[in-house]
């Protein structure tokens, strides 16, 4: 869209194709405008002077919303962007300021932290499938309401139903010893009693590929892999129970995906292959995985007494969560989503995973609107659903809107990697699109958050679309212990610090706020 409105009625559309520029209108067939980028001027003819009068205003200011300009230097990956887009740009200080002081300083200094506090502890922990989180859900869109935010309303999408049971594991030979323990979504339980199985403990999956079926068949496999990145570890959790049941194995259990432990075992989803035969998965401790590897490799034996009464139950219909800003000049076209998701593991209360980046998503908007800064385009906060499982809450929306997506999606923000002190934002998109978010990011100066990086490291579910070339950004934090709370009894308020939770609402109601006023759309290269 064009942000002059007697434009946008005469013109249909904008193509530029480096000097000329080519106007289909309905006024006249066609126009040419030979555009000159050094004087920053356009020249048009068989056009009305009032048409004409708005192209030169447009040309002057680099704001045709649809025109495609080139800002990256394709041999060196250097950018040169337009001096009237670096001014408008620049221009936004004193408002990104204003956001800033008012969020972190100002009337909502707390607020975000204190609504965080009341909906995990009116709710608890959200599982998908749960009564908890559709409750949560409906909680939400009552105090979006109350909020002001618009066209408040939730879309539905199909979840995964798994429950927790009882759940014991015990070391009983050669001593006893209560091993703490989570079972790993989806894992289904053991026979009624439990069963008691020899142990055979490996460091990684190379190290039991040598070892032949008949030495497995019958066991339960201790998988203790060392800490390399939550990428590179998180595969044990995900295939542990697929690999051991292969060659025969009984049960599996996993060191927790963490690299910090104070005996504190780690959930998380697991899935099995379609060809095995479902065995029963849990993680244990790290302290307890790597002791009971010492001792397998001493050559000790060992025996585990596994109960486990976890079913995974029929996918329900779970909701993800949505309220607007709604934009001044565009509302359902050029959209600028915030996002995080509502749903948690079942242990702990999910503040951090990922209750902090879905209340700063919602307040960014209520604080916007209090303030009286209304963008350009509409600014959507997505409260996802089920993405714990696998992310179902953001292929339903997907799916739902993927006729008009090109039209109706700008930029994606999500948060999903904690919500400690920020220090700027991830990125990933195109190379000029990327020339404009480097400026954005200076902006965030009076939060010391000016750190660039790409590509995106917290943005699950907008990976539905920044995985096929829409631009995204997620919030770039000194996180380095997320991974000692993750999907742990340890992820509560306890975790979030009030002033930095403000830092990150900040941030976010400021980057979006941005985006979602420039006169220019980000660049996409979108691919089915």
């Amino acid at each position: 869209m064009f942000p002059v409105p007697a434009l946008n009625e005469a013109i249909s559309g904008v193509i530029v194709e480096d000097r000329l520029v080519c106007v289909r209108s309905r006024v006249k067939p066609f126009v040419l405008c030979n555009f000159n980028r050094a004087a920053s001027t356009m020249v048009c003819g068989i056009l009305s002077l009032g048409i004409a009068a708005a192209l030169i205003s447009l040309s002057a200011a680099g704001v045709a919303d649809n025109r495609v300009d080139s800002y990256s230097n394709p041999h060196d990956g250097s950018c040169t962007l337009p001096d009237a887009l670096l001014r408008e740009i620049r221009g936004y200080q004193p408002i990104v300021n204003k956001i800033v002081d008012k969020i972190v300083n100002g009337e909502f200094s707390g607020r975000t932290w204190d609504a965080l506090a009341e909906l995990v502890d009116t709710f608890g922990a959200r599982v998908a499938g749960s009564e908890q989180l559709e409750n949560a859900i409906d909680y939400v869109v009552q105090k979006m309401q109350a909020d002001g935010l618009e066209n408040v309303h939730t879309e539905n999408a199909t979840v995964p139903h798994w429950v927790r049971g009882y759940e014991s594991a015990e070391l009983v030979k050669p001593f006893r010893k209560v091993l703490p323990l989570l079972g790993l979504g989806s894992t289904i339980g053991t026979p009624r009693g439990g069963i008691i199985a020899e142990v055979l403990a490996v460091e990684s999956f190379k190290e039991f590929e040598a070892i032949p079926p008949e030495q497995v068949r019958g066991k339960i496999v201790v998988f203790s892999p060392a800490w390399e990145g939550y990428g590179r570890t998180v595969v044990y959790r995900s295939q542990a129970a697929s690999v051991a049941s292969r060659k025969g194995a009984v049960a599996a259990l996993v060191r927790s995906i963490t690299p910090f432990s104070i005996g504190s075992p780690h959930t998380g989803q697991q899935h099995y292959q379609d060809d095995v035969k479902k065995i029963p998965v849990a993680c244990i401790t790290v302290e307890d995985a790597q002791m009971l590897l010492r001792k397998y490799r001493r050559g000790e034996s060992m025996e585990i007494h596994l109960e486990m009464e976890d079913r995974p139950m029929e996918p329900v219909v779970s909701r993800n969560t949505i309220g607007e800003l709604v934009g001044t000049t565009v509302s359902n076209t050029s959209v600028v989503i915030v996002s995080g998701h509502l749903d948690s593991w079942d242990v702990g209360v999910g503040a951090m995973d990922d209750g902090g980046g879905a209340l700063i998503s919602w307040k960014a908007l209520t604080y916007l609107k209090a303030m009286g800064l209304r963008p350009r385009r509409t600014i959507r906060a997505i409260l996802w659903t089920g993405e714990e499982e696998g992310l179902y809450g953001g292929a339903a929306y997907k799916e739902a809107h993927k006729a008009q997506e090109v039209k109706e999606f700008n930029f994606f923000f999500e948060s999903d990697i904690g919500t400690f002190e920020p220090k700027g934002l991830d990125f990933v998109g195109n190379a000029d699109a990327e020339c404009i978010f480097r400026e954005i990011v200076k902006l965030m100066a009076p939060l010391n958050a000016t750190e660039f990086a790409t590509p995106t490291d917290g943005g699950p579910d907008i990976s539905h679309w920044t995985s096929r070339g829409f631009p995204g950004a997620s919030l770039l934090n000194k996180n380095e212990k997320y991974f000692w709370f993750h999907h742990s009894a340890g992820d509560t308020m306890a975790v979030e610090d009030p002033k930095n939770l403000d830092k990150c609402a900040a941030l976010w109601a400021a980057a979006a706020y941005v985006v979602a006023d420039l006169s220019v759309s980000m660049p996409k290269d979108v691919h089915p």
